[in-house]
């Protein structure tokens, strides 16, 4: 009974928030509680709501803290540069814009932490799909599927994790897994690819005019004309420029602007804003390196890094007090929104490991797993980590899954290095899940509905997964 009543919540949930039914704040609170009673466990309804809360508190906390550090760090003008560059490489075209995309996530997420990732991800790029009119959830999706696979990092979490419950070495797992890791990059860059393709057929003919940076000085001026829409082209009739956007919204620049970058949305970027640091800019880098590196050691819990990173960013950068409140309102839409979803889903985590729902549906699955399979249990581990990462945590199935996957496999001449290996498979999926705050902060910085990020996610997430799972069996790994 429980293992249906798990998967008919999980059910549930998605598509409630897929169709737009509920909020996904309302959806994580309301319906595990409503389950909670439906398995005759109201009464403890409480005690997995505090638990569930204890577990993320730290997670909440350096969420808030973090949302505060980058968002000084952006008002200061850190990012600025990152942006000029962005900007000089994608010009006015989707194709380079979505694959930046992929490329500046996929090197953000070099620090291991995901929330960081995207929080420098979406500060950047969010201003030019805005201006281009670019889908913004090919954005979320392009982002998330990146730092799902440079997720497996040692010190990223699921590699850690996996050494940690087989008692195996992190590194005897991830290097093996690196080719197919490489595959499974360059299938996010592909995807990317086929994404800006569509997005560059959708949006038709852009163009660009007189570029400025976003330092409002003139550094080039780009007299090419990006020519952008399928089938259409420079041989004959009236130059691009003069030919109206075809089959989708119109172009940017069609207002007489010829999108320039100097007039887009920057969203706090301003080049004439009265945040900028000019002068502190190296002691910015440099406290954010320190950060990120302090992070990587794990020298301090992540959250006291934050709260010390953001109160030393505060003070330096905005020495009155009265700057200092306003830069700390100017974020609290963003700290709040992450911070109260990820307490939302300490109510769907809570439950859903206090009733021990997830328990029996991940027996269930392992015990029906046919005998027949059990000499390919790395193969099975492999494909059971994409569902499974999805809808658990990750400390429930590398902790809770994992070693008794080892254990069948073991009884079956399968070493458990190979299950740890396979188990990584699924985390291209496993960072769009639900139950992962940083997706929070993905979809709450670039503005798009949770449910509309799933339904375009999901897929593209899923096979990148088969992809390297698919790359780890050709070379020999699974």
């Amino acid at each position: 009974m429980l293992t249906i009543l798990g998967f008919v919540m999980i059910a549930t949930f998605l598509v409630l928030i897929m169709m737009k039914k509920m909020s996904p704040l309302a959806a994580l609170v309301l319906i595990p509680a409503l389950f909670c009673v439906l398995v005759g466990q109201g009464a403890h309804l409480g005690d997995y709501v505090i638990k569930g809360i204890g577990d993320l508190a730290p997670t909440a906390a350096m969420l808030m803290f973090a949302i505060i550090y980058f968002g000084v760090m952006i008002d200061v003008g850190l990012f600025d540069p990152v942006v000029r560059g962005i900007l000089r490489f994608c010009k006015a075209d989707p194709v380079r814009v979505v694959v930046g995309t992929a490329l500046l996530a996929a090197i953000v997420s070099l620090d291991g932490d995901g929330s960081t990732t995207f929080m420098i991800t979406v500060s950047a790029l969010y201003p030019l799909y805005k201006r281009l009119k670019m889908s913004l959830v090919v954005m979320t999706g392009v982002a998330a599927t990146a730092n799902g696979v440079m997720n497996t990092l040692p010190w990223g979490g699921p590699t850690a994790r996996a050494a940690t419950a087989l008692k195996l070495d992190a590194g005897d797992i991830f290097v093996p897994m690196i080719p197919a890791l490489v595959v499974g990059l360059v299938a996010v860059f592909a995807l990317a690819y086929v994404l800006g393709r569509r997005e560059r057929k959708r949006l038709g003919v852009l163009t660009l005019g007189d570029v400025a940076t976003v330092t409002g000085t003139v550094e080039e001026k780009e007299t090419e004309q990006v020519l952008v829409g399928a089938g259409a082209g420079a041989k004959g009739g009236a130059p691009a420029a003069a030919r109206p956007a075809t089959g989708g919204s119109a172009a940017p620049g069609s207002d007489g602007s010829g999108g320039s970058v100097q007039d887009l949305d920057l969203q706090g970027l301003d080049p004439r804003r009265p945040t900028l640091r000019p002068r502190l800019y190296w002691f910015n880098a440099a406290l954010t390196v320190a950060l990120l590196t302090l992070l990587i050691l794990q020298t301090l819990p992540i959250p006291v890094l934050f709260l010390l990173g953001a109160a030393l960013a505060l003070t330096v950068n905005f020495p009155h007090m009265k700057d200092q409140k306003a830069r700390i309102a100017a974020h609290a839409e963003n700290v709040l929104n992450v911070s109260g979803m990820v307490f939302a889903a300490a109510v769907f985590t809570g439950v859903l490991t206090g009733t021990g729902m997830v328990e029996h549906m991940a027996r269930w699955l392992v015990s029906n797993i046919p005998d027949a399979l059990g000499p390919h249990m790395g193969l099975v581990t492999g494909v059971l980590s994409i569902p499974l990462t999805y809808f658990m945590s990750n400390d429930g199935f590398y902790f809770g899954i994992v070693p008794i996957l080892a254990e069948a496999g073991a009884a079956h001449g399968v070493a458990p290095i190979e299950i740890a290996r396979a188990s990584l498979v699924g985390q291209a999926l496993h960072m769009s899940s639900p139950l992962v705050p940083a997706v929070y902060v993905l979809v709450g910085m670039a503005k798009v509905e949770f449910g509309d990020h799933t339904r375009f996610t999901v897929k593209w997430a899923a096979l990148t997964s088969l992809v390297v799972l698919g790359a780890s069996l050709l070379f020999g790994i699974v």
